[in-house]
Order: C-alpha cells, then sequence, then structure tokens
C-alpha cells in the first residue's frame, strides 16, 4: 500500500479508454500509489490486460467495464455499477474521444461533426457531471473532496486546419471543467485539464514504428525536450490530482506537452 505526497490509497478512480494509451497512463499512476480503479472501455481483451498490469503496478483493487460513453443513459447505469462495486468515487479522468480525420473544414460531412461529439463533447460532459453528482451526495454527507479531470490537447490554444470538430470539443471541455471548479469548489471538489502533446500512443503501431519515426522526425526538434511523449509521461499527473496533495488547485489546464505551447 503505498504512502507518501502522492498516496492514492483508499480512493476510488474511474478512467474512461483508460485500457490503453493516455487514459492507461493516468491509472498506471494512480495504481503505482496504491489507488482503486474502474477502467471503462469497450475491448474486453485490452480491459483484462490493463486490469492484469494495473494490478501487478500496485492498484488495490481494478475492476474494468464495457461502457458506451457515446450516451447518458450508458453513463448514467455505468456509475450506478461503480457505486454498487466500489461505494464511492473520488476522481474521474473523462479521457475518451476519438482522433480528427480530416484536413478542410470543407471536407468534414456534416454527420461526422455531430456523431464525433457525441463521445468527445457530450460523452466528457455527462462522464464529468454523473461522477460530480457522487461526490456531491458524499460531501453533503459529511465527506467533501473529489477531483474532476478532462482530457484536453493543443488544440485550447493552436489553430489546425480541418480539426474544428476535435478542437470544439476540446475546448468545450475545458469551459465544463472551468464551470465545475467554480460550481463544486464549497464541496472541495476540484477541475481541471490535462493537456497532451503529441503523444506515441498504440494506436500510432509500435514506439520505433514508421509512424513513430516519422512524427520524431518532425515534431520532436520543435519541442523544447527534443522528444515525443508517451502514455507514461501521465502517471505523475495522475497520482497528483488523484491525490489530495492537488486539494488547492482547480480550474487549470496542466499542458503535458514537453514545453511544445511556449517554443520558441
Amino acid at each position: 500500500m503505498a504512502k507518501g505526497l502522492f498516496d492514492c490509497s483508499g480512493k476510488v478512480t474511474m478512467v474512461t479508454g483508460g485500457n490503453g494509451g493516455i487514459g492507461f497512463g493516468f491509472a498506471m499512476g494512480v495504481a503505482k500509489m496504491g489507488g482503486d480503479l474502474a477502467i471503462w472501455a469497450r475491448n474486453e481483451e485490452k480491459n483484462a490486460r490493463a486490469k492484469a498490469e494495473l494490478l501487478e503496478a500496485g492498484a488495490g483493487r481494478v475492476e474494468t467495464y464495457v461502457v458506451d460513453v457515446s450516451t447518458e443513459a450508458a453513463i448514467v447505469s455505468g456509475y450506478e455499477q461503480l457505486m454498487k462495486d466500489f461505494g464511492r468515487i473520488d476522481c474521474v479522468f473523462a479521457n475518451s474521444g476519438a482522433s480528427p480525420r480530416y484536413d478542410s473544414v470543407f471536407d468534414m460531412p456534416t454527420e461526422h461533426w455531430f456523431e464525433f461529439q457525441k463521445v468527445a463533447m457530450h460523452g466528457a460532459f455527462f462522464t464529468l457531471r454523473e461522477g460530480a453528482r457522487h461526490m456531491v451526495e458524499r460531501a453533503k454527507a459529511g465527506e467533501p473532496g473529489g477531483s474532476l479531470v478532462a482530457c484536453g490537447s493543443g488544440s485550447l490554444y493552436q489553430g489546425l486546419p480541418g480539426k474544428m470538430e476535435y478542437a470544439a470539443s476540446k475546448c468545450a471541455t475545458e469551459a465544463v471543467i472551468r464551470c465545475l471548479a467554480v460550481e463544486l469548489g464549497e464541496y472541495g471538489i476540484r477541475a481541471n485539464v490535462v493537456a497532451p502533446g503529441l503523444i506515441i500512443t498504440p494506436m500510432m503501431g509500435e514506439r520505433d514504428g514508421p509512424a513513430a519515426q516519422y512524427l520524431t522526425k518532425t515534431y520532436a526538434p520543435q519541442t523544447p525536450v527534443k522528444r515525443l511523449g508517451y502514455p507514461e509521461d501521465f502517471e505523475g499527473i495522475g497520482a497528483y490530482l488523484c491525490s489530495d496533495a492537488s486539494s488547492f488547485m482547480s480550474g487549470e489546464t496542466v499542458f503535458i506537452d514537453g514545453g511544445y505551447k511556449i517554443r520558441p
């Protein structure tokens, strides 16, 4: 059982899309600090593999659920089952989303715009809202506290041709986080955004594969630390935001991007 500044033992963290990539990195940080984890993702095989790795890393307990966060009803039902299993929720990382796929605003089909937001915008909102609902109930019963986290991106400050559906979802979710931070602060609940830079995830193939090599050659030189990011770069921020060490941090956007945002 972990003890120390970022101790997460006794806390329950739920991560959407937590069986791989950035979500798994966030969850791994919590696991290494002894926290309990609920993983929401749709691939049962990947869920099982993630569960085994998180338990091996030190998680107190890990449960995985197949939850489609594109619908409000599925999110509400997912929390109902989570509360039956764990009895509480202390941290939520609304991480599920998709990558943009078009290079011009004129190429993007109208139906794609609406379909994309079901998970990226609406799913994030309902995930955060329903998690907050349970945190507020606990606070009113005498135990305040909780951490709401959303996954942002560099599109919060940088224009990307053709990526309007992606950027819009991220900017909208950041606005939701600020509103939640203001509304829920009286319950000891904080709300923040973690904004990744260019991260090499399993969706891009092997770390030394063609896609990773191309991105490293193209983007790493533009980044002050001269490399791209990996899922494990989110372990520290995951543990921090879950733990009581972050209890006075709210309404912020933390960029985990190797300094790309402030590059010369």
